[in-house]
């Protein structure tokens, strides 16, 4: 008998084991071959209804909810739907027109009597050329003294580059991700030839001449009371380690009070990163519940809350497993993210927005919460469904934190579309020349990354700034930063 039961709990840890590996071969086919996206289409509200445990009075007061929502959203729509034919924008007005004019042969004895006008979207190439600055040299009468005016202020006065050529390097690698040496075969073939370690040289100082504003970013990122934190891999060629990379981290923290972003980095995933740079921080930290930012629970003057599309994501996954259960919370999910754009497209206040999560989010919250502790005893822990439930439960108060306050994100998605950027870059640059690059490579995509939040054209930003920093005052260095600059007249 003792022999029979062994067999039995060996089948069912081998069924479990190969349900698992299953799932991630479907993962990696997803990830490999599929579409990225994360949509879903919520099925016949009455197949829901089929669960095991029912629908509970909270649970039918949250689909009533929905129900409200969606009719709010149709109603808005017209009564019947007419097939647009596609019409060609306008070009923008503030482009360069170029006249061409396209006269008859014979026009002798004819009257004009008005234009037919057609448009061209016409491209030339960005252009190197050089600036002369030519200063007159005077003397007086008597052979004393020269007179000459003085030198304008360069950016970096011993190189060659000029403040617009600098910029423009800069804004190819970090926010069209083409690499250095893929610059230099650009400039070749305008015949000019520059050597690699030339044009990271401009790169490194342009750094230098920067800094001081990434440490006043830097501490308007961390003066606010509510931040969203992540963090992403970044290889680094390490001096010590021949023939390898390091694995080295970016930390993010994002502003979406003030829309602002801050990349730093770090030699690794433990937790001296954002232990050292939040020491000061007080107040609302946004996380995807990774377990390094839990020594952040013991401190009164922080208050932790997760990303609910995290917990979705695990949920969306485990559909191949166990559908039914995984639908209905994707439902009840995608119920919490029409209230969030309900609050968007009405443009409400931070008050309102709280009253709105509180009269409709909380009630689908409280009832998903009970739903899901009451349906994970029914199911494998090491299931996929299983450790989706498992997730979620033991955050649940994390994750509907939100609901409390009405400047919070339900989700840490802004710091993740920050991320994005390096995500790209890497997949070109591959990875960065030393620990010291990679800092660099931190400070421009924190400031780069602030001028897409605050829509800055990123060149004229960085052109002015690398024109005038220098001879600007340190101590109102601030102004020149993506949410404080203006451009000139």
């Amino acid at each position: 008998m003792q022999a029979t039961t062994d067999y039995k709990a060996l089948y069912e840890e081998q069924q479990l084991i190969n349900i698992q590996l299953r799932h991630e071969i479907e993962q990696l086919k997803k990830m490999i071959f599929a579409a990225r996206s994360e949509r879903f289409e919520p099925l016949d509200r009455s197949i829901t209804q089929q669960l095991p445990l029912g629908l509970t009075a909270e649970k039918q007061q949250a689909t009533a909810v929905a129900q409200q929502i969606a009719y709010t959203r149709i109603i808005n729509e017209p009564a019947s739907i007419q097939v647009s034919r596609p019409v060609r924008t306008p070009l923008p007005a503030h482009l360069e027109r170029r006249e061409i004019l396209l006269e008859p042969e014979q026009t002798e004895g004819l009257r004009r009597i008005g234009d037919d006008v057609t448009e061209e979207l016409e491209y030339e190439p960005g252009k190197l050329f050089v600036n002369r600055y030519v200063r007159p040299k005077y003397v007086n009468e008597d052979n004393t003294g020269i007179l000459i005016a003085s030198m304008v202020d360069r950016p970096l006065p011993k190189a060659i580059a000029g403040a617009g050529l600098l910029a423009q390097i800069v804004i190819d690698k970090y926010v069209d991700h083409l690499p250095l040496h893929r610059q230099q075969e650009r400039f070749k073939r305008e015949r000019v030839h520059i050597a690699y370690s030339t044009i990271t040289d401009w790169v490194s100082n342009t750094c230098k001449l920067i800094e001081p504003l990434y440490d006043a970013l830097k501490k308007q990122v961390l003066a606010s009371n509510y931040l969203h934190a992540d963090e992403t891999p970044i290889k680094v060629l390490d001096k010590d380690k021949k023939g390898e990379t390091h694995r080295g981290y970016y930390w993010v923290y994002h502003n979406s009070l003030s829309d602002l972003v801050l990349f730093d980095y770090q030699l690794g995933r433990g937790r001296d990163g954002p232990q050292s740079i939040l020491k000061d921080f007080k107040g609302h930290l946004q996380t995807d519940g990774y377990a390094v930012y839990d020594i952040f629970e013991d401190r009164k003057d922080i208050t932790l809350l997760h990303c609910m599309a995290h917990a979705r994501r695990k949920f969306y996954e485990a559909q191949g497993s166990d559908a039914l259960r995984a639908r209905h919370v994707l439902e009840q999910i995608q119920l919490l993210y029409e209230i969030e754009r309900k609050a968007k497209e009405k443009n409400m206040t931070e008050t309102q927005t709280q009253e709105l999560r509180q009269e409709e989010a909380l009630p689908i919250l409280e009832s998903l919460g009970r739903w899901m502790k009451q349906a994970y005893p029914e199911v494998l822990p090491r299931s996929v469904i299983g450790k989706a439930l498992g997730y979620s439960i033991q955050r649940w108060d994390a994750l509907s934190l939100y609901a409390t306050d009405g400047k919070l994100n339900i989700d840490n998605n802004p710091v993740e579309n920050a991320i994005r950027p390096v995500a790209i870059g890497r997949k070109n640059y591959l990875f960065a020349g030393s620990h010291e690059a990679a800092q660099r490579s931190a400070m421009l995509y924190s400031l780069l990354g602030s001028c897409k939040l605050h829509q800055v054209n990123p060149f004229n930003w960085l052109k002015n700034v690398l024109s005038n920093i220098a001879t600007h005052p340190i101590n109102r260095v601030q102004e020149l930063l993506p949410n404080n600059w203006q451009p000139p007249a």
